[in-house]
Parts: C-alpha cells; sequence; structure tokens
C-alpha cells in the first residue's frame, strides 16, 4: 500500500496527476486525501476518529496524517449541516 492510494491526485493509471514519483515512505508535501479514497462508499463514513485510525493503521502521520483530520473534519461538519437542514425543512412542512 502506498500513500497515493488516498491522494486525490492519484490516477487510475498509478501516476500522480502533478507529475510527481510516487513515494517510497507514506509521506508527500502534495498529499491531498479524501473521504471517498478511505471510504469506497461514502456513507460508511462514521466520524473522523474512524478515518484517523484508519490513517494510523497505513502508517500515515506527520502533516499528511492532519491532513486526513482536517478532511474528516469538513466531512463531519458538512453532514451536520446537511442532517440540521434536513430537520429545518422536515419541521417546516408540520406547521
Amino acid at each position: 500500500m502506498v500513500l497515493c492510494e488516498f491522494c486525490t491526485q492519484h490516477e487510475r493509471t498509478g501516476e500522480c496527476r502533478l507529475g510527481l514519483r510516487i513515494p517510497k515512505r507514506m509521506s508527500c508535501r502534495d498529499f491531498d486525501p479524501s473521504v471517498e479514497r478511505f471510504c469506497s462508499n461514502p456513507a460508511d463514513f462514521v466520524n473522523e476518529a474512524q478515518l484517523v485510525r484508519m490513517a494510523v493503521y497505513f502508517d500515515i502521520k506527520g502533516t499528511e496524517l492532519k491532513k486526513v483530520r482536517a478532511v474528516a473534519n469538513r466531512e463531519e461538519t458538512r453532514r451536520s449541516e446537511t442532517h440540521r437542514s434536513d430537520l429545518d425543512v422536515r419541521g417546516s412542512e408540520y406547521q
């Protein structure tokens, strides 16, 4: 497993869209993770802790782990806002 498999810049051909060489270690200055790269079905995402545990399991650390945390945090925020707006819409239906 390479770090690139969790990066949005990684193409199916195995190359980096930015033209970078595939790193031998789990570090890359241009690492751009996404929830979809960790969870094949985005609905499987539970919370930030889940993604962090997965990242640590795959030996992602340092700056790359911070980026994973940021992506997970944004996803949690996005989902809570979506959930909140869904509740607002449903609540207005009953008025």
